[in-house]
Order: structure tokens, then C-alpha cells, then sequence
């Protein structure tokens, strides 16, 4: 439901003949569809001029534009347009979030008909888990998506998300995140897909895809920009964009890894250059990083986007710049496309032309960067059909189905960790349930969400799934910044509800003051107030089911040793809340696995499962193994594996082997069980982890019922970075386990590469 213009065709030759149609004549090659990007673009900038060219690699703020007033812009400003567009025109726009696409129209068609060479606008918002728009659809945050280990449920979010942004004339989404979040302090780990690279670059490829749809220029297609380009996810303490400390070898063989698989499988268009530096040199400026292996090495062929404020921080907190032009001309010199909020504007013109004449930039690197920047918005569509009809988005945005789809979303995600005494679901004999916990009322969406929208609290959720068969009530047992003697009340009011009830939910986890980004922590223990009530609330004997809501791995050493079940719920978007009363009361059997580890103690951080052999993680005061390992995850039946099969047991360096396992369901409910396989190379040229994830596999089964799962073995797959750094397969044996955990290895074999 694109809006085709003609603004573009400055005059139109008509010939009078029966026998000639109509066509277009443009003033200018740019102008015309029928060219091949690559010359459009060329003869686009060789028309621009500096200042021209250095606007395009410029984002502004949407109140620069608009009289906002709040989140979601309502309303665009003449005044402002001219202002902020002028004639030379401007590259993106961030935090605008208009509440309809006739905002958009107008921002673009100001540009469209007051600059000189009529170059569009390219809105940039954000999306990780449903568009950051009011009244969108919200899913589940990336670390509980992951948790359903399923590609396809990730891929239809992603359209679910593109089609929501482009009704609206977003064009592109700040995501996905593709870190790999091996210290958990970190508060951006709700943002991720968990530590494991392959299920990462799997979730990355399928929300890439989903995003950027069969082609970038239609009506439900948003440009992708991975990030944080690169090895975000360990920052030194957990800290939020501080130094990561990390050799080639293991960047290239997990945290690289991810990204490639996004450009190369899922084709982004977009990349976000991290705040943080490597071996000694910031992100931003790192050559090696945005140009010998994203665009040499990878093809990559986008353009390239600054973290909010991350080249300026090469002043004021990596000190390798001396003023804006020196850092302007590193970051565009080494790859970067377009500053986020870095400078102002002003400023930031001042500073480029500065390093222009100075030659510290080149003017062939300011023509790579302007070219990276107009030939997305050539992709997209925006020189040749700008607008969106407003009345699209009445007809896709948070429709029934995208909300459905939601709630099926949320269920997948919910991750049984214990259920010892087959406590849940919650039988008929409960007819009472004390509700117990803050968060049990939370309507937090997770981050990056509209803090206007709500999400469907627990105990909304379970009210609303038992209706009049449990009379459910509700205690908060604490709150937070309340005196003791508070604290002694709130306490004794949940006890009495629990007494008196058959059963009781108690929801722990993280307050929104303590989770997403620059909320990191020091350690991961719940807090006291948490451990009180819990301690308390078990000590009255009555069933007990805990609940969490959190987006990171928590330590609940207590928890995990006294209570008999066990939940992780995560931030479940939108539909949260009913998707952990199905689990609850037994209309929906869990099969979520976990994407991460967790561990005992901060102090065992870092702490994953595919770590390297000489690993050590022992120590004289806790036991030595995760609490709950990566891949773990129960169900209301049970399953069993056997009859491995291997095919063919040796395979060549470029050759492929299918692996079959039989799973059977044991129980009598019907569930979904997914298998996994993992690897392990027995001996190399260098150090490879104890396990990997090469493989895994949902498979719904009614009771008694076997299924066969087939995993495809590639040898690609077994490569490894040699002492040469060469990408290679190495000939030689390899492990090969599949279970229901990486520490529930059910089958063992083994598979021989040779030369």
C-alpha cells in the first residue's frame, strides 16, 4: 500500500501515437528505477555537495521535527522541517515514533520537494521484541524468545514487527542484539539470545529475515542492524560499555561468529559499532573490525551506524582523539557511516569539513560513507515510493493474530527449572491460592517497550485463566522502600493469606530499577527482602511454586535447594501474565530450555557451558557446578532417547553427516520436547570448549508416542581457527551427544573427519 510519487520527474514527454505508451523522462540518472542501485548512488553523490554529503551521515532527534510531547509524536512542525531539513536535506531521524504514517508522509515529502537534489529521510527507531511504538504488539524479551528455541516462532516476530514499523513509515530497527552475554551482571543480558553462539546466530538469522522480508522496499520490510558490533557481551565487570579483554581467535569462533552468520545468512543491512574497545582500540575506530572483516571478509554491503555517543567517546573516555575532527575522521576513516547523537550539528559539519581539509579524512571515505547511507534508502524504496498509506496500519498493527501469536510466543518461553514433587500444574484439590510477591503485579513489558503499554501481570493472569474454579487472592509480603516495621506487616498479612489458602505462588525476581541498560549489577542474589519472604512462606507447609521474572540468570541457591517448583517466566511481553497461568494450571505443558547458565555465585562468573578444557570453576566454599545448566528445561511427561545413528561415520572436510536419534514420551500428558546436539572435537590444533551446540530440534509427541529427530551434521560446522588463523576442518574424531540438556546427555558416538 506504497503511495508512488512523481516528484521526481521534473517533465514528462508525451507522444501522440496509438501505438506509444507513456514513459518517463528524468532529469537525472538517480532519478530512474530502471538503473542498477549501484550507478544510482554514483551519480547521486557526484552531484552533492560537501555539506550535502556530510548531512546524510547525520541523525536527528524526532522533536526536531515535531512539538513533542511525549513518547509518540502526534504531530510534525512546519517551522521545524525548514529548520532542521533546510535545503541540503539530513540523513536519519531517531525517537520520533509517529502515531500514524501521514507523520512520516510529510517529513518526507518536505524533504522530498524542498531539498535540491530531493534526497528521502531514513527513520530509525527501536524494536527488539515488538515495535517501541505505542500500542504495538509486545512479545517476550530475546533471552525469553530464546528460551523456546524455536526459529520459526523468532522469524514470525520479526514480521510481525516490520510490518507494525512500516505501517507507520519506519524503515529501520535498532536490532537485533547479538552479544553474547557471558557475564550476566551485565543488565542488557533480557536483550540477547543467550550465551551460546550457534543458537544466537540461528535466532539472529530468523529475526533478520523476519525483519527485512522478501524485500526491503515492500510495505512489511524494515531494515535489520545488528548490534553491538563487536564482543559487547563481556564488558570488564559486567559494566555497561566497558573494555572487553578478548584475543582474535575466540572473537572470531563465538562472538564474530554470530554477526557473520547475521550478514552472510540473514543479509542485514544495518551494523551498530559498539561503545567498548578491543585490545586497545575503540570499536568505532577499528578498521580491522568495519572494513577488512565486515565488508572484505563478510560482503557486508549496508552502512554502518555509531552507538548513541560512541565516537565521541573516543574523547572523553578512550582519550584517542584530541577534538571532534580528529575523532570524526578516525571513525569515518575506519569504516563508520553515520554519527548517533555524537555532536551537534552544527558542530558536527564544522568538525568534518574541518578534517576534510586538513586530509585526515579522505574525501574517498566520506564518499564510501555517503554512498552506504543512500544506497539503503535506495533499497528501501525511498526514492521512488516514499510514502505509506495511513490507513494501513489499522489493518496490521497489534492485530489479533499478532497478539496471539504473543501469547503462544510467551508460553514457549516460560522454562520449568524444578518440579520435584509434581506440585504443578496446580491440581483440583486447590480451590484456594495465595498470590504472593510485588512482582506478581508487575505490568513491566521488559526494556526497550513503550512505558506507556502494559503488560498482563501474573496475577491479572491467573484471575482471568481460573475464573470462578480457585478463589485466588493477593499479598505483597514486602515493598521495597518501606520501614521495618512495614516490613513486619506486610509479611504477616502474606503469611496469613498462605495459611489459609491450599496452595501458594510467590513471584521473585528483578524490580524494572535493576534490569536493562546501565542497570547492571555486582551480583546476582535476590534481594533480602525476597529471600525473607520466600524463607518465610516455605516454612508454613504449604505447597509452594515460585515464579521469576527477571531478565538475566539469577543466583537462588535457597530457592533451588528448599522449593519444589520452580518457573522462569522472564518478561513475557504483552500476554506474560496468561502464558505462566496456562503453565500453572496445567492448559499448556512448558518445553522451554534454558539459553544460559546459571550460576551458584557471582563469583563463579564467567560461567557458561561451552567452555574451554582447562577451565576451572572449583573452589573451597560452594560447589563447583551451575545451578542450572544451559539447555536445561522440564516438562509435565517425560521422555526417553535411544537407537543413535550416525551416517556416515567419516565424512570429508567438506562433507555432511545425518545424525538420527528416537525420542519417545514416557508420560501421560502430550508435550514437546526439544533434543539437542552438541560436539566435541577430541583433539586439535587449538583449544576448543568441552561442548558445543551444533544442532537441536523440537518435537511434540502425545503419551507413548515416538518420534524420529534428524539433525544435519555440515563439517563446516566443526571448523576451527587454526594456529595460523586459518578457518579450516581438521581432520580427526569428534564426539557427537545428544540430549535433553548439555548436561543431560542421553546418546553418545562419535563421527570421524578425513582428509
Amino acid at each position: 500500500m506504497r503511495l508512488k510519487k512523481s516528484l521526481f520527474i521534473p517533465f514528462i514527454t508525451i507522444t501522440c501515437c496509438s501505438f506509444t505508451s507513456i514513459k518517463p523522462v528524468y532529469k537525472y540518472p538517480y532519478q530512474n528505477p530502471a538503473i542498477p542501485v549501484k550507478q544510482r548512488v554514483a551519480d547521486l553523490v557526484s552531484r552533492m555537495t560537501l555539506t550535502e554529503k556530510i548531512r546524510q551521515l547525520d541523525m536527528f532527534e524526532g522533536k526536531t521535527v515535531s512539538d513533542m510531547q511525549g513518547h509518540d509524536a502526534s504531530s510534525v512542525s512546519a517551522e521545524k522541517m525548514k529548520q532542521t531539513i533546510g535545503t541540503a536535506g539530513i540523513g536519519s531521524i531517531h525517537d520520533f515514533y509517529p502515531i500514524g504514517a501521514d507523520l512520516t508522509n510529510q517529513v518526507q515529502k518536505y524533504a522530498i520537494e524542498n531539498t535540491r537534489l530531493g534526497i528521502p529521510v531514513l527513520f530509525i527507531e527501536e524494536g527488539l521484541h515488538g515495535y517501541s511504538g505505542r500500542g504495538s504488539t509486545s512479545f517476550p524479551v530475546p533471552i525469553a524468545l530464546s528460551t523456546a528455541w524455536d526459529t520459526v516462532l523468532v522469524h514470525q516476530i520479526g514480521r510481525v514487527i516490520a510490518t507494525e514499523m512500516r505501517a507507520h513509515g519506519i524503515n529501520m530497527i535498532l536490532g537485533p542484539v547479538l552479544c553474547l552475554p557471558r557475564d550476566p551482571r551485565w543488565g542488557r543480558t533480557e536483550e540477547t539470545y543467550g550465551e551460546d553462539p550457534y543458537l544466537d546466530a540461528l535466532n539472529g538469522v530468523a529475526m533478520v529475515k523476519g525483519l527485512q522480508g522478501k524485500k526491503l522496499s515492500d510495505d512489511d520490510a524494515v531494515l535489520a542492524e545488528p548490534k553491538h558490533f563487536a564482543v559487547h557481551g563481556i564488558p570488564e565487570a559486567g559494566s555497561n560499555i566497558a573494555t572487553v579483554n578478548i584475543g582474535e581467535r575466540e572473537a572470531r569462533s563465538s562472538f564474530l561468529y554470530v554477526f557473520e552468520k547475521a550478514i552472510r545468512q540473514g543479509g542485514a543491512q544495518g551494523m551498530m559499532a559498539a561503545y567498548s574497545e578491543m585490545d586497545g582500540i575503540p570499536c568505532v575506530d577499528n578498521e580491522w573490525l568495519l572494513k577488512d572483516v565486515l565488508r572484505k571478509e563478510w560482503g557486508f554491503k549496508g552502512f554502518v551506524l555509531s552507538d548513541l555517543g560512541a565516537i565521541k567517546m573516543t574523547l572523553n573516555s578512550h582519550h584517542t582523539a584530541a577534538n571532534a575532527s580528529d575523532a570524526l575522521a578516525q571513525t569515518f576513516t575506519a569504516g563508520m557511516d553515520m554519527q548517533f547523537y555524537d555532536f551537534p550539528h552544527d558542530d558536527f559539519i564544522t568538525a568534518m569539513k574541518l578534517a576534510i581539509q586538513n586530509k585526515s579524512l579522505s574525501m574517498a571515505d566520506l564518499n564510501r560513507a555517503v554512498s552506504d547511507v543512500l544506497r539503503v534508502k535506495f533499497k528501501l524504496g525511498l526514492f521512488d515510493n516514499p510514502y505509506i498509506n495511513p490507513s494501513l496500519s489499522a489493518k496490521v498493527f497489534h492485530s489479533q493474530q499478532n497478539q496471539d501469536l504473543a501469547l503462544q510466543a510467551a508460553k514457549e518461553s516460560i522454562c520449568l527449572l524444578k518440579n520435584d514433587q509434581h506440585i504443578l500444574p496446580l491440581n483440583s484439590n486447590v480451590h484456594s491460592l495465595a498470590v504472593i510477591g510485588p512482582l506478581a503485579k508487575s505490568t513491566y513489558l521488559g526494556g526497550y517497550s513503550n512505558t506507556d503499554d502494559k503488560a498482563i501481570s501474573i496475577l491479572d493472569g491467573l484471575k482471568q485463566r481460573a475464573g470462578n474454579s480457585i478463589n485466588i487472592n493477593y499479598e505483597a509480603g514486602y515493598e521495597p522502600d518501606s520501614t521495618a516495621s512495614l516490613q513486619a506487616d506486610y509479611l504477616k498479612k502474606a503469611l496469613e493469606l498462605v495459611n489459609h489458602a491450599d496452595a501458594a505462588v510467590v513471584v521473585l525476581g528483578e524490580d524494572v530499577k535493576e534490569v536493562g541498560e546501565g542497570k547492571d549489577r555486582s551480583n546476582l542474589d535476590i534481594n533480602k527482602l525476597q529471600e525473607n519472604l520466600i524463607e518465610a512462606v516455605y516454612k508454613t507447609g504449604k505447597p509452594v511454586t515460585v515464579v521469576l521474572a527477571n531478565g538475566r540468570p539469577l543466583c537462588i541457591n535457597w530457592v533451588a535447594k528448599n522449593i519444589p517448583s520452580i518457573v522462569e517466566a522472564w518478561f513475557g511481553g504483552e500476554k506474560g501474565g496468561l502464558a505462566v497461568a496456562d503453565v500453572l494450571l496445567g492448559a499448556y505443558n512448558p518445553s522451554g530450555k534454558l539459553p544460559i547458565t546459571f550460576p551458584r555465585s557471582t563469583g563463579q562468573i564467567p560461567f557458561y557451558y561451552n567452555h574451554k578444557p582447562s577451565s576451572r570453576h572449583i573452589y573451597v566454599d560452594q560447589d563447583s557446578t551451575a545451578l542450572f545448566n544451559f539447555g536445561h528445561g522440564l516438562s509435565y511427561t517425560t521422555f526417553s532417547y535411544d537407537d543413535l545413528q550416525i551416517s556416515p561415520l567419516k565424512i570429508p572436510v567438506n562433507g555432511t553427516a545425518t545424525i538420527t536419534v528416537k525420542v519417545k514420551n514416557t508420560g501421560n500428558v502430550e508435550g514437546t520436547e526439544v533434543a539437542q546436539l552438541y560436539i566435541r572435537d577430541v583433539v586439535s590444533s587449538v583449544t576448543t570448549p568441552v561442548q558445543s551446540l551444533k544442532g537441536f530440534s523440537r518435537v511434540n509427541l502425545k503419551p507413548g508416542e515416538s518420534g524420529t529427530v534428524t539433525f544435519k551434521l555440515n563439517a563446516a560446522e566443526l571448523a576451527v581457527w587454526n594456529r595460523q588463523m586459518k578457518h579450516i576442518v581438521e581432520p580427526g574424531e569428534f564426539k557427537i551427544m545428544v540430549g535433553s540438556a548439555s548436561d543431560d546427555i542421553r546418546q553418545n558416538g562419535s563421527i570421524y573427519v578425513v582428509k
